[in-house]
């Protein structure tokens, strides 16, 4: 049995929400994790362990989620802005609520879940964000070509968006650009990539991980954040190859390997610096034979601690 000799008291939170995107599954994503042994895989490592259950979020059938499919805006629009906010509001609750000694996990469901996580997790002090993810997330209403908000959890965090989800939980930004690093990222909108490139946040493209290798990318993120205290991880496991996590909604070629991944998520463990960890987009309608939990499984264990020898 593998030990860790820095355990945590690990709090697994479900998010089964599918509202920020339109393919179904999603929402079905904490439970194929939660089957592919988290819990036991983390008590193995010798962290205590708690499971509170899922957070309660609207299905997309339910009457509320109807009528509020498309919400137009001064410059585009935003499916199930309602439904998404209330989501968030409730996930915001959880994080802000979570001690200084949990280590929180927060199992979706699609990205705009990260909405409430960070925002909770930033209200607890100065946080940085380390965003590994095919795609920057960081269309805002007028960039956005689909009204998806899981393609804006970044923009908002940054303090731009709808001013519901912007506001959530405390007034504006909740995040400085320097505070952010993306990792993996290999997938943008034209209007997301330009006004990404004048952010101020470092982005590691799939480009820069094959020239500098994923060590010297991950140990640059570590240094670009060492000044702050906290770190949160949010992981969308599009971020790898397809052909190693293929239950994903929008996979795209050219993504991490495996080992990439596991160094990654090694030397963040080394840091001792993370505090709280989102795993994203895991489909097991698309999935094969849930290969895509375990890989999720897999890493979580490396974020936490577990080690080759």
């Amino acid at each position: 049995m593998e030990i860790n000799l820095h355990p945590r008291n690990v709090k697994i939170v479900g998010v089964p929400m599918d509202l920020g995107q339109q393919r179904r599954g999603v929402d079905m994503g904490p439970g194929a994790v939660r089957y592919a042994g988290l819990y036991d895989r983390l008590v193995q490592l010798g962290h205590k362990v708690h499971d509170i259950g899922n957070i309660p979020v609207a299905g997309r059938d339910e009457d509320d989620v109807r009528r509020e499919r498309w919400v137009e805006t001064s410059g585009g629009g935003l499916r199930h802005l309602g439904a998404v906010t209330a989501a968030c509001r409730a996930i915001y609750d959880v994080a802000s609520a979570c001690s200084r000694d949990d280590f929180p996990i927060f199992l979706g469901g699609d990205h705009s879940m990260a909405i409430g996580t960070i925002s909770g997790m930033a209200a607890q002090g100065p946080l940085g964000v380390i965003w590994i993810d095919a795609h920057g997330d960081y269309n805002t209403p007028e960039t956005t070509p689909s009204g998806n908000i899981h393609g804006m959890p970044m923009a908002v965090l940054s303090g731009q968006g709808h001013p519901d989800l912007v506001n959530l939980g405390a007034a504006g930004a909740k995040l400085r650009p320097q505070d952010i690093v993306m990792i993996a990222i290999r997938d943008l909108d034209l209007q997301e990539r330009i006004a990404l490139a004048h952010s101020g946040i470092i982005v590691y493209t799939m480009r820069d991980i094959d020239e500098l290798g994923m060590a010297t990318v991950a140990r640059r993120a570590l240094a670009r954040l060492n000044r702050l205290p906290r770190i949160h991880v949010s992981l969308d496991m599009d971020a790898l190859e397809p052909t190693v996590a293929p239950g994903v909604g929008t996979p795209v070629t050219g993504g991490l390997t495996f080992r990439e991944a596991h160094l990654l998520m090694e030397i963040l463990a080394e840091s001792g610096k993370v505090c709280s960890l989102d795993v994203v987009e895991v489909n097991p309608i698309l999935d094969d034979g849930n290969r895509t939990a375990e890989v999720a499984v897999a890493l979580i264990a490396s974020l936490l601690g577990q080690q080759i020898l």
